[in-house]
């Protein structure tokens, strides 16, 4: 009889934020969500929402995956739709590391040899071509293309591609 006591508030409240999850489910790319290792009939469910623009249709249907969710453990799926929404803690710190990279790279000459030091395979000619334009917009207040691309070309060479 020690069973836990839960307000029809609180039940509501945990209701209401396992339909917010599920919305991130929904908003997922395909791609993303083959990714993401989810029981047979919480992706057909999703899947099948993805598919419904009627706005009273996908709100039932968003229903119909909270109450899906309400019998599995939500915390896996929380944490894997956090990780692709970049809001885990591990992907803000990647950013971050990029954009060091990033400033150092377009700040310091030195950098560039620590850079291929540490990361051999990276493509050094592209790079130091995109170093030279970045540091040429950042001088004439342009918009930072370069930069982007810069960026790019740093997180392929820390992901080793």
């Amino acid at each position: 009889m020690a069973a836990e006591f839960l307000s029809r508030t609180k039940k509501k409240l945990e209701v209401e934020e396992l339909q917010r999850l599920g919305a991130a489910l929904i908003a997922l790319a395909p791609a993303q969500l083959d990714a993401l290792v989810l029981p047979v009939q919480l992706l057909a469910a999703v899947r099948e929402a993805q598919g419904i623009t009627s706005h009273e249709a996908r709100r039932r249907q968003v229903q119909f995956i909270g109450k899906v969710m309400r019998k599995l453990d939500p915390e896996p799926v929380r944490a894997a739709v956090a990780a692709i929404a970049g809001h885990s803690a591990a992907a803000r710190a990647r950013q971050r590391r990029l954009e060091q990279w990033r400033e150092r790279l377009v700040g310091d000459d030195a950098a560039l040899t620590e850079f291929a030091r540490e990361h051999p395979w990276a493509d050094l000619q592209a790079m130091r071509a995109l170093i030279r334009n970045a540091r040429k917009e950042i001088a004439e207040a342009k918009p930072p293309r370069a930069q982007r691309e810069l960026f790019r070309l740093i997180r392929t060479a820390l992901e080793g591609r």
